[in-house]
């Protein structure tokens, strides 16, 4: 049996790797979600959302104010912290869960952590900002590090996320980063063809010796669609399959737009999965 990784505490809640699945929910606060679930500037919406997440069973709220879909349109850091930051300091008022920023902007990580954030997560790995490494050293919170495919050459699926994970592993180290405080996402859907995320999935578990806890983001992603040649809104049962395959694999926390349905997901196949490692 594989040994999993130490317990890692995220805003005051421990983390035990391989006794569950977390689930981590989605609050996109933009304008131009791929998901169609973009809140843009309606606080109260995505405070009420964060809420009902928290009651459905999600372990940390996923706050982003940049959707980071393909050919996305990017806005400053000013904007994205106009977006994120009302609705992050009313969900630490009310929700008693974690709350993660998702960006890749130094200067937005330090607004959300310095508001009372508890987790970085960074598409790109760090590897973006070149501040970036720095601010969860600074702050001491934990960060979701993931490899992006998008702009890099394509050599084999997990050959390219490892090296793209070890080098954001070295950036957190070079900036003062625990390893130990670090979540490692292959980035499904950042950068790959609709057979390479396939491929992703399938070989999942050949990253667990990384040593650190992996998150994995299939919900609603085109690939889906395209195999099952669905709109997004159709996308709920094609999403249950791959959490459900990721977590077999190795999955630690899956991040997810429907949390009630994908938080029974993730029971159901905890109780296959996490009984038979423990047997």
């Amino acid at each position: 049996m594989t040994t999993r990784p130490p317990p890692l505490t995220i805003g005051g809640r421990e983390f035990a790797w391989g006794r569950r699945t977390y689930v981590m929910g989605v609050l996109n606060i933009t304008l131009d979600s791929f998901s169609g679930d973009g809140l843009g500037y309606d606080v109260e919406a995505a405070v009420a959302q964060g809420r009902r997440f928290a009651a459905e069973g999600a372990d940390i709220l996923d706050v982003g104010g940049e959707s980071t879909r393909p050919g996305f349109d990017p806005v400053s850091a000013e904007e994205e912290i106009a977006r994120a930051l009302p609705v992050i300091e009313r969900l630490l008022a009310e929700v008693d869960i974690p709350i993660s920023i998702d960006t890749s902007k130094s200067k937005v990580a330090k607004a959300a952590l310095k508001a009372g954030a508890h987790l970085l997560n960074d598409v790109s790995g760090l590897r973006h900002d070149p501040e970036m490494a720095a601010v969860p050293a600074r702050f001491g919170v934990p960060a979701v590090v993931m490899h992006n495919q998008r702009g890099r050459p394509f050599r084999d699926v997990i050959g390219d996320i490892r090296s793209g994970l070890e080098a954001s592993i070295a950036l957190a180290a070079a900036a003062g980063v625990p390893r130990e405080r670090l979540i490692i996402d292959p980035g499904f859907g950042f950068g790959w063809t609709v057979e390479q995320n396939m491929e992703m999935l399938r070989r999942l578990g050949e990253l667990v010796d990384i040593g650190l806890p992996i998150l994995v983001g299939t919900s609603r992603k085109s690939a889906i669609g395209a195999v099952l040649g669905l709109p997004v809104e159709e996308r709920l049962m094609g999403t249950a399959a791959t959490v459900a395959i990721a977590i077999a694999r190795g999955a630690d926390i899956v991040r997810v737009h429907d949390v009630k349905e994908m938080a029974q997901v993730c029971r159901m196949a905890d109780a296959v999965v996490r009984t038979a490692a423990e047997a």
